[in-house]
């Protein structure tokens, strides 16, 4: 029945669970007779109102009457009363509400604007307390009718009649519990504030310091947003999708707020650089009110960057000591900087600095600049301020300067293992490198060296594609007279990154130039690189002659020259090429010794190298316990040695979490997944794969929407293969073939080089495809529909030769090791669904048998048809024990689908699912104990999805899931079981 004056928002709310939760339990103890108030601080932009509005909304929505006061910032000449008038002037529009009005003469005191009878002091302080104890009788009155929420917005510009009646109000007024222990008044008061106006002498601070401390007040501090949730907010206010790159970069820009983050979106489309007008002048605005002096201190500390030392500052801005303190002192009380540890200030907020830093004029900056990069140098040119120097150097158009700082710089990032930033500082480097002066440029390299470490920079730091260009652009940069030796680095490297990114043809005929370009007498580690790297591009096409002996040659001269790195990649080629592979003992063998080579040398990528084969060798030969050491330990080396983003690091993320799907430890994968992509956001597939396998399988509607924007953006061989092994399933979940074949086979082909066979992924994609066929043959099938089974069979009989051809001919020709076989027992056992010979219960027992090896979910997904099969060949009893086992794992992994599909036959087979014999409780997930405890508070499917933050649907299917597993009918039997069994236990009362 309420009155609620919503703001209208055009931006989901993101976030604020805890906060909302906090509020509405506030709003519970109001409605139960229990006043009271929440004094609710933040920034500007942070989300304060939209948080008010939120939950006034849903207040609202139960029936509160909710009304809502706005101070406004009028300067010195403020409206008394101002948020109050307000209010009463919304409830003298509602006519439910005329009477409650006609009884309280303050209204008309108050929407008259004669709050005071005037008289002297006396007569007007008996006026104000009138007024105020009208007020709060009026409150009351509305709180007897309906509960109450009081909401009154922005009490940094409240004027000084409306701080008083607010004190009032919750010290002696409307807060007061009735004497007798009778119940209090049904009200709630919420009152937000900018925090970040509030300055030392500011008059709001003493009220805040009051109120705080009466028992009925508490405070709420609305912090900056976490970055998951500014993403999500970023991606949520546009139609279509944002580059990551761009989430990324508004998020660090963003730092939590809210309005600031909205305003980055909205400025995607203008030209890019510096802070969008608005918000730049919303920014400018506290920074305006400082002293002249102030605005100065200001203006130069932003010129030095987010943070600046006081003596640097002191230096820089030339005033005497006891101005410049005078000035910070100003901006710190103003909020704008905050005084940090270390002697040192910093900008409240990054985009507060480049607002600032904006505002200055040309000339001005480049002063500024070359003021900071003189001070730097005189200090003494350390390594690791080299990285500033550069920066204000270039800025103060010292190009010279700024081009051997950040050569300097770049060293520096190098030596401690940051190589995004070392790419960054070369790139500046090539960057300047036109501009300066040959005779003014650093001794030493040259811009093709420059650039053919820039591209090794980038792979170090996983940006792959970026590694391609600037090798092409090295070799495009190569002179008629160049260095023959140079030449063929240039091509050999580009070669290995074009492996990176599995452009396998152009990597063999790369690799092949540069090994022509150099003679292998007299020998050359040169060309000993050269040929190593010629090995792996030659196996990658499938050239294993032409590997092997060119791998055999170039050890021998690795052995005689010392190059032990190279010895070391030379035998991990060979692993594959002589004899066992990396799955055997024998390969094993080799590997560790190529590890312990790499290790003595120093070169951590070829020692990742060698444990990343090992480790997967162990996943092919399906010891995937044995895998998971190996992968960790070839994580903890690229930690230590700052190539986590490189390639290897990224496949050995990728496998570890692999493994914990395949082992059905889902809650560890997804945890893992999210980790991995927050620290690694353009690992795409690496990353969140397996997560994306356990999200599909747990019916989250999401998943195949982000598998479809993994293959948005540049070709990237792991994000396809994830993404068609997810859209492929997820059309044969929903019984779409005519979806699943076509993501099977356009992944395959996407997958699938001019220069090699089929992917090794294709049995794995073509039997999730056969599924649906098999599916959709059966149903033609009771149909009578001869016509639709031929032209199915026919598709079926194609995939079937792609699956035995994959299957059989895996890493180094050989037949694939037990996973693959698992698949392909699973395809074939669709194969005869398709032909519909009759049940064949031996089929699926093979698949059952075959992903024995490790992979629970596709062991339980066999399982399921073997009961299905059994079922149709009137084994009855072996069928129900089957669907126990596929019960019990489909409610340890949380896989609803799963789930979903064994009630299905249960119901269609009549086939008992009752508990395990020893009458234990039932098994519930995580996730089903979170929703039987909202069932036992009464909630709708929809108040459980709101409160979970899922669907409506995934709600259904988790309380379908509980019903089915408790044996009860209703929602009611279900809570009352649970409460018999202890699966939930009353709530404890206590005496007043």
């Amino acid at each position: 029945m309420g009155i609620v004056q919503q703001t209208s928002f055009s931006s989901p709310l993101v976030g604020r669970e805890a906060e909302l939760a906090r509020l509405t339990g506030v709003l519970e103890r109001a409605r139960s007779g229990e006043a009271r108030a929440v004094l609710i601080a933040g920034d500007a932009g942070v989300g304060k109102t939209r948080a008010l509005d939120e939950v006034a909304g849903r207040a609202a929505s139960a029936g509160t009457i909710v009304l809502t006061g706005h101070c406004v910032d009028l300067g010195d000449v403020g409206l008394p009363y101002l948020p109050f008038t307000e209010i009463l002037g919304a409830l003298a529009t509602d006519e439910r509400f005329t009477a409650v009005l006609a009884a309280h003469p303050v209204a008309d005191r108050l929407l008259g604007g004669d709050p005071d009878d005037g008289g002297d002091g006396g007569a007007t302080t008996r006026s104000r307390l009138r007024l105020f104890e009208g007020v709060a009788a009026l409150l009351t009155e509305l709180a007897d009718i309906a509960p109450l929420l009081l909401v009154l917005e922005d009490l940094h510009w409240a004027d000084q009649s409306s701080r008083d009646l607010l004190r009032f109000l919750l010290s002696r007024g409307v807060m007061q519990r009735p004497a007798g222990g009778a119940p209090g008044g049904r009200l709630a008061v919420f009152a937000s504030y900018r925090a970040d106006d509030l300055h030392r002498r500011h008059p709001l601070r003493p009220l805040l310091a009051e109120l705080v401390r009466l028992p009925a007040v508490e405070r709420l501090e609305l912090r900056p947003l976490p970055d998951a949730d500014v993403a999500r907010l970023v991606r949520s206010l546009r139609d279509l999708p944002l580059p990551d790159t761009t989430v990324h970069r508004i998020v660090e820009r963003a730092e939590g707020n809210a309005f600031y983050a909205e305003e980055l979106v909205a400025a995607t489309d203008t030209p890019a650089g510096g802070v969008p007008s608005g918000l730049a002048d919303v920014l400018l605005i506290r920074f305006e009110q400082l002293s002249d002096i102030a605005q100065q201190v200001l203006r130069t500390a932003a010129v030095a960057g987010r943070r600046v030392g006081h003596d640097l500052l002191r230096d820089a801005v030339g005033l005497p000591e006891e101005e410049l303190e005078s000035a910070l002192r100003e901006a710190v009380e103003r909020q704008l900087l905050v005084s940090g540890d270390g002697d040192a200030y910093s900008f409240r907020h990054a985009l507060a600095r480049e607002a600032v830093y904006a505002d200055l004029l040309p000339g001005e900056r480049a002063r500024l600049h070359g003021a900071f990069a003189r001070l730097l140098a005189a200090r003494g040119r350390r390594s690791d301020s080299a990285a500033e120097r550069a920066h204000h150097y270039r800025e103060s158009h010292d190009l010279p300067e700024a081009l051997a700082a950040s050569l300097e710089a770049a060293d520096h990032a190098q030596r401690v293992g940051a190589p995004a930033e070392e790419l960054r500082h070369v790139e500046t480097a090539l960057d300047l490198w036109s501009a300066v002066d040959a005779s003014a440029r650093p001794a030493g390299p040259d811009a093709v060296t420059l650039t053919l470490r820039a591209s090794a920079a980038a792979a170090h730091a996983g940006e792959l594609h970026r590694a391609v260009s600037l090798t092409r652009s090295a070799l495009a940069g190569l002179g008629q007279d160049a260095d023959l030796e140079l030449a063929a680095r240039v091509r050999y490297t580009l070669a290995g990154n074009l492996l990176s990114v599995d452009n396998l043809s152009a990597a063999f005929a790369h690799s092949s130039e540069a090994l022509g370009l150099i003679p292998a007498e007299p020998p050359s580690s040169t060309w000993v690189w050269a040929a190593a790297t010629h090995v792996m591009a030659a196996r990658q096409v499938g050239a294993n002659e032409t590997a092997l002996r060119v791998a055999r040659r170039a050890l021998r001269v690795a052995e005689d020259l010392g190059v032990t790195d190279a010895r070391a990649d030379l035998l991990i080629s060979l692993t594959s090429l002589e004899g066992g592979n990396r799955s055997t003992p024998q390969g094993r063998e080799r590997l560790l010794e190529a590890r312990e080579l790499a290790r003595r040398a120093g070169n951590a990528p070829v020692e990742m190298r060698a444990l990343f084969n090992l480790a997967i060798g162990c996943f092919e030969s399906g010891d995937l316990d044995e895998c998971l050491p190996w992968a960790a330990e070839g994580l903890d080396r690229a930690r230590r040695s700052g190539l986590l983003s490189s390639p290897y690091p990224r496949e050995m993320r990728y496998l570890r979490l692999l493994v914990q799907y395949t082992l059905g430890h889902w809650d560890e994968c997804v945890r893992g997944a999210a980790d991995t992509s927050g620290v690694l956001p353009a690992a795409g597939g690496h990353a969140i794969g397996p997560g994306l396998y356990v999200a599909l399988a747990r019916g989250d509607s999401g998943a195949a929407e982000r598998a479809l924007a993994m293959l948005e953006g540049p070709f990237d061989w792991m994000g396809t293969l994830v993404a068609g092994i997810v859209l492929t399933d997820a059309a044969a979940l929903r019984g779409d073939a005519e979806e699943a074949v076509r993501w099977a086979r356009s992944t395959v082909e996407a997958l699938t080089d001019d220069a090699i066979p089929r992917p090794a992924v294709t049995v794995r994609l073509t039997a999730l495809a056969l599924s649906a066929v098999a599916d959709t043959v059966v149903a033609l099938r009771r149909a009578g529909d001869g016509a639709g089974i031929r032209r199915w069979t026919d598709t079926a009989a194609e995939l079937l030769e792609w699956a035995r051809s994959s299957a059989g001919q895996g890493e180094d020709d050989r037949p694939q090791g037990p996973e693959g076989q698992a698949w392909l027992a699973r395809a074939e056992a669709e194969g005869v669904r398709i032909a519909g010979s009759g049940p064949d219960p031996a089929s699926w027992e093979k698949a059952v048998a075959g992903f024995a090896y490790g992979d629970a979910y596709e062991r339980a997904r066999c399982r399921l048809r073997l009961a299905e099969a059994l079922l149709a060949a009137d084994r009855r009893e072996e069928a129900a024990a089957e669907a126990d086992t596929v019960r019990r794992e489909a409610d340890r992994l949380g896989a609803t689908l799963l789930r979903e599909r064994l009630n299905d036959l249960v119901r269609r087979g009549r086939l008992t699912d009752a508990a395990p014999a020893d009458d234990r409780a039932p098994v519930l997930t995580a996730r089903e104990r979170d929703v039987l405890l909202l069932l036992a508070l009464g909630r709708s499917n929809r108040q459980i999805g709101e409160e979970l933050f899922i669907s409506a649907k995934t709600a259904s299917v988790h309380v379908s899931n509980i019903l089915a597993k408790l044996a009860a009918a209703s929602r009611t039997e279900a809570v009352a079981i649970a409460y018999r069994q202890g699966l939930i236990t009353p709530e404890p009362t206590t005496s007043t």
